[in-house]
């Protein structure tokens, strides 16, 4: 595949930014064509070396760039500035991103100065490593990926690096310890809430900016740039929103709002100010999200796929090969990818890589029985980058850096394990926010994780290579959890033809990527996850009786595990009862097993794992699975292993929990719970104390910090416009964008015409879905909820429904000529945030009528046979019940217009942007208005025939009662402000402040 930019200078010139490729120390000169961003987020070639020029005095050495991040008008260039080599995979070198940069495309005054804060912070991180600056420069020329079991150099071994986390037992580097279980217990909730200090009156001060690469105040005030207006603290000085790094890293003081007027000028066009004010939290949010240690990359290894299905001879760039469902920065890099930079497009993939060096010494070679050898494997195995030395290919260090000595090479062989876990970028997010499916068949924390076995030289014409890959994601069925409780409820919605349309098609996919599919379902068989469990199970049935997974007859194999019941008493050693269950389906799936360069052998199936979370018990089960692989894959080469009991092999449990952890800190916030197990396949008190931490952590997550963390993920994703900050500074939540809401309101509208609409001539003329309050003839209350409002020739038709089950809960038929007014204007119901009283958001209509005198005004389906009258609906039906006395008093409906919001944004001249919610009001009374009157006119015309008693007595032309659209606010903002009371205010005040 053409070849990756490995390093870049990236420096600010008068016209954008320019991306300068630069070879390694003692490399060629590079091939590839500098490139320009300009100040309008525009990608194109450079055609001149503009290093020298005076135009760009500060420089900054990157590793890569993952894209352009884009907030309101302003474009921010994200750029790899620290990376942490953690494995390599057939010779290529695999990195973890541990720091990025956000420098602003705003003026090359703004770029200068974010270039010179990372540059420095770029340098005190390395001094704060203890690396000097020609072993950082010596570093980052080994892009020739040495094996992990070379030698080390004969020099003094430099200081440690590495230390172990105190919460997760995880290692990292000395100064990286950003374990987010540690984060939130320990820093009491920093991790999340990103811009706490960002908001606060002390600011910052001098020593502190310092140690965080902020330059000093003073250096801030002889800085200021002729085009950006500045913020002011308590110091006197400026600080300008648009340094991303300047940002702060840790604080504790209670934040506070920001006026759009503090935002850059920069920011000018069509923007809302909310994002304005938001941005400074949206830029911390997104740094600390790409550096937090969860994204990894290569420039010559595929990371998107497993080891069996690469392509290394292929002249595609890396980024057309990479698959889309593991391409998290895909959405930033288009201006990159639209523009042909292919050489400058780093695909990266959020999960986990780590490895393992591990050796088997013989102890018989006439049996070939053999036995770990706990010398050459100790119980830390830490991965070293070492240079290539053949004689000594097996070295491991102890947790104080002392040297072991290799096993003998004539009585041993040497291995490595390699664990890859790719997180889908589809239904992404976080724990509570993101669960169940979507109607594209798509799960939430979906993860593939593929377990390679090899020889430390990669090479197959001697050794093979064996990959096993597994899947866990959520259950796939329509349902929601609230976060507002440690035991919460499961609450699903849909009805059934809906989730099986969706859990089919979510399997269809499974069995078209992978072939076979097992599903183990850990839930419980009592208390809150039975429900769901048991629909699970119901649907695995259904989709068997009617074509299987693929519509051919591929059958789903399900088994239903009550992990919980059947482990009780922390006896996690009984999962070896499922592992007997899943035995023949795994040795029938098999493995993939590479000779010679070729598949020999492909993995035909997947066991699919999922328990509540996709998390704790998911991770127990998928290591047992790996277990029983890697000693099979091992026995197919006759060597034998223990990894149940044997002590020196803690190194297998060690990285399979350090998997797990990586992917519930993704998903969850903290550390994977039962972790001491998974380690050390012991259950201890201490653990499930742990464990209890956690949990009360990953609580204090779903309520408070999620909500904002999820907006920018949907947001970095594609997935939602800037618009979704708006909402959440309106709600302090975030809105389900994986979920196409105009479909959901369709289905509505089709399901609710084909049940209330009897007469078979009654054709349907629209339907619309509305917020309504509660209650009828009633402008506001507590809470609204959506309904559909369908119009047809002769009536309107007001449902309410039942969501959850996709059925009508009530319903009123209201003729057109009992229309008596219409009028549409401001409808405000909050005056809490900015977004509730924009009167060019919050608008509705009111529909005033008289009740006809007999029959039921209200039909309310109460699923009871006995309350229906003869010939009444059938069960998807509505049955009827009279809900209060007919009368022909006036009475009145209030309907407001819903945001127009789909799960994907406009992309493209083909694509039409939705109508605002004036124009659909508009819209609606509109077409009420004609059908009423073209009903009245047509009545009068009848009534007045020549002839009869009903001819106009008075010679002249009938005479019309016309409906007319008056405009006439429904609740204006004035009467908002004095019907919202000082307990609500407050209530949200106090919500923002923690949420926010």
């Amino acid at each position: 595949m053409p070849g990756l930019v490995r390093k870049l200078l990236v420096f600010a010139a008068v016209d954008g930014l320019v991306l300068q490729p630069a070879p390694p120390r003692n490399h060629p000169p590079t091939t590839q064509q500098a490139i320009k961003v300009d100040y309008k987020g525009n990608v194109g070639p450079l055609l001149k070396d503009r290093r020298q020029e005076d135009t760009a005095p500060h420089t900054l050495e990157v590793h890569g760039i993952l894209g352009l991040l884009k907030v309101a008008s302003s474009y921010f260039l994200v750029s790899v500035c620290d990376r942490e080599q953690v494995a390599q995979i057939r010779g290529k070198a695999i990195y973890k991103i541990t720091d990025v940069a956000l420098i602003p495309l705003s003026s090359q005054t703004d770029a200068d100065k974010a270039i010179v804060s990372a540059r420095d912070h770029a340098q005190r991180h390395r001094k704060a490593q203890g690396r000097a600056e020609d072993e950082y420069d010596s570093e980052s020329d080994e892009d020739d990926a040495p094996s992990v079991t070379d030698s080390l150099e004969e020099d003094t071994p430099a200081p440690p690096t590495q230390v172990k986390d105190p919460v997760t037992g995880q290692r990292g580097p000395a100064d990286r310890r950003t374990s987010v279980a540690e984060d939130v217990m320990q820093r009491k909730g920093v991790y999340g809430r990103f811009a706490d200090k960002w908001f606060s009156k002390k600011g910052w001060k001098t020593d502190k900016r310092r140690t965080q690469g902020m330059s000093s105040a003073e250096d801030l005030r002889k800085a200021m740039s002729t085009n950006v207006e500045s913020i002011p603290n308590d110091e006197g000085g400026p600080l300008s929103p648009s340094k991303p790094d300047a940002l702060p890293v840790e604080d504790r003081d209670v934040p506070e709002p920001v006026s759009p007027e503090e935002i850059p000028k920069a920011l000018a066009g069509d923007k809302d100010s909310t994002t304005i004010a938001l941005l400074p939290k949206i830029l911390r949010t997104a740094k600390m999200y790409f550096a937090s240690g969860n994204f990894f990359y290569s420039y010559d290894y595929d990371l998107s796929h497993a080891v069996g299905k690469q392509q290394p001879s292929s002249t595609v760039p890396l980024s057309k090969q990479f698959d889309p469902l593991f391409f998290w920065n895909e959405h930033i890099m288009a201006p990159f990818i639209e523009a042909g930079q292919y050489s400058f497009v780093l695909p990266v993939i959020q999960g986990f890589v780590g490895q393992r060096p591990f050796s088997i010494k013989v102890v018989d070679t006439k049996s070939n029985s053999v036995v770990i050898d706990p010398d050459a494997t100790p119980n830390d195995v830490e991965l070293q980058s070492i240079h290539q030395n053949k004689s000594t290919e097996s070295i491991a260090s102890t947790d104080d850096n002392t040297k072991t000595p290799p096993p003998e090479p004539s009585n041993g062989k040497d291995f490595l394990l390699t664990l890859v876990s790719r997180r889908s970028t589809k239904r992404a997010g976080l724990r509570y926010l993101r669960r169940g499916l979507d109607d594209e068949g798509s799960t939430a924390n979906s993860v593939e994780t593929e377990q390679i076995l090899s020889s430390p030289t990669w090479n197959t014409s001697q050794d093979k290579i064996f990959s096993f890959t597994q899947v866990r994601g959520s259950i796939p069925l329509f349902f929601s959890q609230s976060p507002y409780s440690l035991k919460p409820q499961v609450d699903t919605w849909g009805s059934t033809d809906t989730n099986a349309k969706a859990f089919k098609r979510h399997f269809a996919e499974l069995t078209a990527r992978y072939g076979s599919v097992y599903a183990a379902s850990l839930v419980d068989k009592h208390g809150t996850e039975a429900k769901i469990g048991s629909l699970y199970e119901q649907h695995a049935k259904i989709v068997n009786e009617h074509g299987g997974m693929d519509g051919k007859g591929k059958n789903l194999d399900f088994e239903w595990f009550d992990f919980h019941h059947v482990c009780r008493g922390m006896r996690f050693e009984n999962v070896s009862l499922l592992m007997d269950s899943i035995g023949p389906f795994l040795e029938t799936a098999s493995w993939t097993e590479i000779s010679n360069d070729q598949a020999k052998q492909t993995q035909s199936g997947v066991l699919r794992t999922n328990c509540m979370d996709c998390l704790d018990r998911t991770n127990v089960v998928q290591s047992a699975c790996a277990r029983i692989t890697l000693e099979a894959q091992l026995s197919a080469g006759d060597y034998s292993i223990d990894l149940q009991n044997d002590p020196s092999t803690s190194w297998f449990n060690t990285l399979w929990a350090d998997n797990g952890d990586a992917i519930s800190k993704q998903y969850a916030g903290t550390a994977a719970l039962k972790g001491d197990f998974t380690r050390t396949r012991k259950r201890q008190i201490t653990g499930a104390l742990t464990d209890f931490g956690l949990t009360l952590t990953r609580y204090y997550n779903n309520i408070v910090n999620d909500y904002f963390t999820q907006a920018v993920i949907d947001y970095l994703l594609g997935r939602a416009t800037d618009s979704i900050f708006a909402e959440f500074e309106a709600d302090m939540k975030s809105a389900d964008y994986f979920i196409d809401v105009r479909k959901v309101r369709q289905a509505a509208i089709d399901r609710s015409a084909g049940i209330v609409i009897e007469d078979k001539d009654e054709d349907l003329v629209a339907g619309w879905t509305l917020s309504v309050p509660t209650s009828a003839d009633h402008l506001k209350t507590a809470t609204f909820e959506e309904a559909v409002l369908l119009l047809t020739e002769k009536a309107l038709y007001f449902c309410r429904l039942d969501w959850g089950t996709e059925k009508v809960r009530e319903f009123e038929r209201i003729e057109v000529e009992n229309v008596e007014g219409l009028f549409r204007g401001v409808y405000i119901t909050s005056t809490l945030a900015s977004r509730h009283m924009d009167e060019q958001k919050n608008v509705g209509f009111v529909i005033r009528y008289r009740a006809g005198p007999g029959g039921d005004l209200v039909r309310r389906n109460t699923r009871s046979l006995e309350s229906g009258k003869s010939g009444a609906p059938s069960e998807d039906e509505p049955a009827a019940s009279k809900s209060q006395a007919p009368q022909a008093t006036g009475r009145f409906l209030a309907f407001k217009a819903l945001p127009p919001r789909t799960s994907m944004p406009a992309a493209g001249d083909a694509a039409e942007s939705p109508e605002n919610e004036v124009e659909v009001v508009q819209g609606i009374c509109e077409e009420i208005a004609k059908v009423v009157n073209k009903t009245r006119a047509g009545e009068q015309v009848k009534s007045s025939i020549p002839g009869t008693e009903q001819e106009d007595k008075t010679g002249g032309e009938p005479q019309t009662r016309r409906l007319e659209v008056k405009d006439q606010d429904v609740i204006s903002l004035t009467d908002a402000k004095r019907s919202t009371g000082y307990v609500e205010t407050l209530a949200y005040s106090m919500k923002k402040l923690v949420w926010g």
